[in-house]
């Protein structure tokens, strides 16, 4: 299924429907300021399952973002952050930045990278905020790029040629518009430290 929402004015309705899809253990794939990306619930480990195998990694190597709908979200589920960090990402998000945090246990282990941290993003797109507001927890996602493969760019950005991919492997694909193919900026926020680890979309100066 593919649905069309405006990142100006998406509609209620057609958010709610997503939403429930979802929370029903369904897997989108969602609009980002950045890549299109593949979503689900975070309680839903099977669909993060499926996730993994879209993508062409295993389960305990996978690099997933923890997906806000405000820097509010973020704070139920890392750390406390000093006022250096929480400045940054006050100063960035929304925004096309994945900050690493370390992770409370609000997070199920099945996330966490191996130092028990977390990429979190509140990605600058009212489709998705909206999204994630109407689950009303976070999403698990990664970017539609499968691992290993040369992809065309317009199967990244194209909502109709990413649901003629995967359309039948996903319960919705939202089309957005044209999306980026630029990733997101990495920074390292875990242990006090800011770290840039990938310079992309957003610019930074720290």
């Amino acid at each position: 299924m593919i649905t069309k929402l405006y990142n100006d004015n998406p509609n209620p309705r057609d958010v709610r429907r997503v939403a429930d899809i979802i929370l029903d253990g369904g897997i989108a794939v969602l609009p980002t300021d950045t890549l299109y990306a593949f979503a689900c619930s975070m309680e839903h480990k099977r669909a993060v399952e499926t996730i993994a195998q879209l993508k062409g990694f295993s389960l305990k190597k996978a690099k997933y973002s923890m997906l806000c709908s405000s820097l509010s979200m973020v704070s139920e589920f890392v750390r406390p952050m000093d006022k250096d960090t929480f400045a940054l990402l006050k100063a960035s998000l929304p925004g096309p930045y994945t900050f690493v945090m370390d992770a409370n246990s609000n997070v199920p282990r099945n996330y966490l990278n191996p130092n028990k941290t977390i990429g979190v993003r509140v990605p600058g797109n009212e489709i998705l905020r909206a999204i994630v507001e109407a689950v009303g927890c976070p999403l698990i996602g990664t970017s539609v790029r499968r691992i290993g493969e040369e992809t065309e760019s317009e199967y990244l950005t194209d909502p109709e040629l990413i649901h003629e991919a995967y359309g039948s492997r996903v319960d919705v694909v939202v089309d957005g518009g044209i999306g980026e193919d630029e990733p997101s900026t990495v920074v390292d926020c875990a242990g006090g430290s800011l770290e840039v680890i990938r310079y992309g979309k957003g610019a930074i100066d720290l």
